[in-house]
């Protein structure tokens, strides 16, 4: 029996927003590509766009092989755990696609294996093209024909781009139109939250499959253009990205989500960069309030801080909407951060610039003792960003120059993707308040828990809106 591979991916650029994916058939032995496909979803979720990605790259191999051995290769720790049976499939909109997946071979004929994004580049290349064609307007159409010779076993390999069977056009963005000649429905979701409806109900089965009968490159039905665009010229509405982070002094993180409608801005604007702010778990310092830096011991996290950041990272790997993990160097982010990276099959990029303010002489201390040392000190801090900490340490003012600058960088690097930083109360509060446009002085008046979440959707005209999710009171 011949022997197919499928790398699949999908991505959404907001998360949810303007989302694709790619799919490639691959011949095992030489590495050709016998076809590809890829669609345009109109506004999903970036879990959506992976299994969508994943269903049509195995209709694909089943219109060249339908005998074939199937090993489906992704980036999705998420999808190749699911399929594979060791995770439960629990949000009711992947239920449906997983379903349709299975349905495709028998269970005996396909194997799941996750590899890391590097390896699944060409896919997430299929999937960007798509999500650039929709932009534009434009339909995806493979830069050049895949090899019509045949594959393994006598495997045909994929011809000529093709319409649909019933030749119908499609909208804005699409490649052909579903077979009923109903785009399906517009998704939404929330960032770093389970996915919103799929819209599989209303899309045909075979939507952005590869033609059975040529084996050409197809891209499938729009689902939804409208992306909820604000009509005032150069002002961004809020993205409800919809996570709320519920850590109790004493116990472990819990993320519960919200599902809502997505104002992503004008439309050309393009996608915007999310940032989801997680500020580290707990270390033996935090429930006593002491002054812990990036001057001070570095400590660890504590056991409740262990347990914050698997809570957190179990929830973030259910809802597979991170795309990126980049934390700050100190020890107890990177603990954080490595917890999550872990579950969702991501590496982590670290990022001096996130690290915590240095509060000199006060690191370790409490407020109270700070109070008792250096009264005047403490006084002209609190009185103006400007003051640093005695003994050398960083001023409000200092670090918030360095979070621009950061912030500008990372804002270059992760253009239209969503990101999870993980860094410190500062650092946190400081984005939040250059997002706002408020004076340095309102970050004396934030309070932020351990391992809470925060989110910051950045636009292209220089915009910004908040979510802010700190309160747990609620889920106590």
């Amino acid at each position: 029996m011949a022997e197919l591979v499928v790398e699949a991916d999908g991505g959404s650029r907001g998360n949810p927003g303007p989302a694709g994916y790619g799919a490639v058939v691959l011949d095992p032995r030489t590495g050709r590509a016998l076809a590809e496909v890829a669609e345009y979803l109109g506004t999903a979720t970036n879990n959506v766009a992976e299994y969508r990605g994943l269903l049509a790259g195995l209709k694909a191999a089943k219109a060249l092989g339908p005998a074939a051995r199937i090993r489906v290769r992704m980036d999705s720790k998420l999808a190749v755990e699911q399929m594979s049976g060791r995770w439960k499939i629990k949000h009711p909109d992947l239920r449906p696609l997983a379903a349709e997946a299975a349905r495709v071979f028998p269970a005996e004929q396909v194997t799941y294996e996750w590899i890391p994004r590097e390896r699944n580049k060409h896919a997430d290349r299929l999937a960007n093209e798509a999500m650039d064609a929709g932009a534009r307007g434009e339909r995806w159409e493979a830069p050049s024909a895949v090899s019509g010779r045949p594959g393994p076993g006598g495997v045909p390999g994929a011809g000529a781009e093709a319409e649909s069977a019933d030749g119908a056009g499609a909208g804005p963005g699409t490649g052909v139109e579903a077979a009923d000649g109903v785009a399906a429905p517009e998704t939404a979701g929330a960032a770093g939250t389970a996915p919103a409806e799929a819209g599989t109900a209303d899309a045909p089965a075979d939507a952005g499959t590869v033609a059975a009968a040529s084996g050409a490159h197809v891209a499938g039905t729009q689902a939804g253009t409208d992306v909820g665009a604000d009509t005032g010229a150069g002002v961004a509405t809020e993205a409800r990205t919809g996570v709320t982070a519920a850590v109790a002094e004493s116990g472990p993180a819990v993320l519960s989500t919200e599902t809502s409608s997505v104002g992503w801005g004008p439309a050309d604007l393009g996608p915007p960069a999310v940032f989801v702010l997680l500020r580290h778990g707990e270390t033996v310092l935090t429930p006593e309030k002491r002054f812990s830096g990036s001057g001070g011991t570095d400590p660890e996290l504590s056991p409740v801080g262990r347990r914050q950041a698997e809570a957190i990272a179990a929830s973030l790997a259910e809802r597979g909407t991170v795309q990126d993990i980049v934390s700050s160097p100190l020890r107890r982010c990177r603990e954080t951060a490595a917890a999550v990276a872990a579950r969702l099959g991501l590496g982590v990029t670290v990022e001096d610039g996130l690290r915590e303010a240095d509060f000199g002489a006060w690191e370790g201390l409490t407020f109270a003792e700070t109070r008792d040392r250096y009264p005047d000190d403490l006084n002209a801090w609190l009185a103006s960003p400007s003051v640093a900490p005695t003994g050398g340490g960083e001023s409000f003012a200092t670090v918030a120059r360095r979070i621009e600058a950061t912030r500008d960088r990372l804002l270059e690097r992760y253009r239209g993707r969503t990101v999870l930083l993980v860094t410190h109360v500062t650092p946190v509060k400081t984005l939040v308040q250059l997002a706002l446009g408020a004076p340095l002085e309102s970050l004396f008046r934030m309070e932020l828990s351990a391992a809470s979440v925060s989110v910051v959707a950045y636009y292209a005209d220089g915009n910004a809106s908040v979510r802010l999710l700190n309160d747990t009171s609620h889920l106590r």
